[in-house]
């Protein structure tokens, strides 16, 4: 059974539809932004869909998490929707399941269950459910109720159908083999319902076109595909991007909180940072920091998605969020510099951006610029003379751009120093450090008064080592 791409609707909708059961990590943030980068590429429409009806492990604080993740990554979803709130939608889904005989009750135990499965494979047989439940008499299933059993509800596959096929977006021809597999489980004995029914539902009440998952999830797109089509006319697209590892191989999970969403954005880095590397790493696309989600959109497609799992290096982040920095306007960060405590407004931000991997290295740049010097190396006493030249021949404010040369220029002159004999203790007085940025521009920050005040403590310092 060939299911086609060809879809009713006029227009792109897709969602992402999370469980607030823990913290979104790198790998979820993956198929949130694949799913939201689509919507903006084809003009359609993303919709943040909570999967909580795991009624004990769904948390709200988990739920108030994922839409800040969200948020936060710059995904700004159309509509959002609680699987909580729809238990009436998925109730008459399952009546309508059982008057059409592709729901059944089944009354085995997990140990009984598992017991079969073993004794199957031990006969060199697939280990899939035999529909036992199927050929219980009315007398039969009373009696099991009468123990005090309750069933649980399989969807019965339509194994004459062979195999399910349809044109992946990421993987091209995909065809799974409904005859391997084992009638799926919808309904718990409780009564709540496990992951497939609420989704499907949903995807169809939501006019849902595209979606765009894990590849985990191949399998059981062959029976949601046939859920799909017990329920409706409609079956939408289907794309299966490959799955992020950390760096050494190893799954994510949200239950750890490896590599959050959350524990990214307390170290600072930029949302683009974390967007770029998420989406772009394990694609034929060169991996580059993106300033933003448009021309992420704009940058790539899902047929450049490799079918291997890409590994998620942290590491890679920071050049990525230096470079996006190094690249941005002071617009951009000035409240949120102002929120630091940094000043000296645009002309700092020009001078420091360049010499920071995230924003919050602006704040030792600026202490640079204020004082008091927090790093500062052992004076040389050989500097002494050259020292006190620098002092007196400092000249008077205003400074500009042109001061530092001028005054480096007359300090060469007058002590024969040159090059980094000359240039370098004069950083290190001025700013503690042996790096950073060019103090012909950095030099009009400090002014005048920190620029004596400074080379006067080193002086006084290098006197003292001889």
């Amino acid at each position: 059974m060939s299911h086609s791409a060809a879809t009713p609707h006029s227009s792109v909708t897709v969602r992402f539809a999370p469980s607030p059961t823990g913290y979104l990590h790198i790998g979820n943030a993956r198929p949130a932004l694949f799913n939201w980068l689509f919507a903006l590429r084809h003009g359609g429409s993303f919709i943040l869909r909570l999967d909580d009806t795991d009624r004990e492990r769904s948390r709200e604080d988990y739920a108030d998490a994922i839409l800040r993740d969200i948020d936060w990554l710059g995904i700004k979803p159309h509509r959002f929707e609680r699987q909580s709130l729809r238990t009436a939608a998925y109730d008459a889904a399952v009546l309508r399941l059982k008057q059409a005989g592709r729901l059944y009750a089944c009354y085995e135990t997990a140990d009984e269950l598992d017991r079969r499965r073993k004794r199957q494979m031990a006969r060199g047989l697939p280990p899939i459910y035999d529909r036992a439940g199927l050929r219980l008499s009315d007398a039969e299933k009373a009696a099991l109720e009468a123990e005090g059993r309750k069933p649980h509800w399989r969807f019965k596959l339509d194994e004459t159908a062979g195999h399910v096929t349809w044109d992946d977006l990421v993987r091209g021809h995909e065809s799974v083999d409904i005859g391997s597999l084992s009638d799926p489980v919808l309904v718990r004995e409780d009564g709540s319902y496990l992951y497939t029914l609420p989704s499907v539902v949903d995807d169809v009440d939501m006019g849902v076109t595209h979606v765009i998952r894990g590849d985990d999830h191949v399998t059981n797109t062959g029976v949601q595909i046939q859920i799909f089509q017990a329920l409706s006319d409609f079956v939408p697209v289907f794309g299966h991007h490959n799955t992020l590892t950390t760096a050494s191989g190893e799954g994510l999970s949200k239950r750890t909180g490896a590599l959050s969403l959350g524990s990214l954005a307390e170290a600072g880095y930029e949302p683009m940072a974390v967007a770029s590397l998420a989406v772009l790493i394990g694609t034929s696309a060169p991996v580059e920091a993106v300033p933003d989600l448009v021309t992420l959109a704009e940058t790539v497609d899902l047929s450049m998605v490799s079918k291997s799992p890409a590994r998620f290096d942290p590491a890679d982040l920071d050049g990525l969020n230096a470079k996006l920095l190094h690249a941005t306007g002071f617009a951009a960060v000035a409240d949120r510099l102002g929120a630091m405590g940094v000043g000296g407004g645009e002309a700092f931000w020009n001078i420091a951006r360049a010499n920071i991997v995230k924003l919050a290295d602006a704040r030792g740049w600026w202490q640079v610029v204020t004082g008091p010097l927090v790093e500062m190396a052992p004076a040389d006493a050989g500097d002494a003379p050259l020292l006190a030249a620098a002092i007196e021949l400092l000249p008077e404010e205003p400074f500009d751009g042109e001061t530092w040369k001028r005054w480096t220029d007359a300090i060469k002159a007058a002590t024969g120093r040159k090059g980094r004999a000359l240039f370098m203790p004069l950083r290190l007085a001025l700013t503690g450090l042996d790096h950073g940025p060019e103090l012909a521009a950095l030099l009009p920050l400090i002014g005048r008064r920190n620029t004596m005040d400074r080379l006067g403590e080193r002086l006084r310092s290098a006197a003292a080592a001889e």
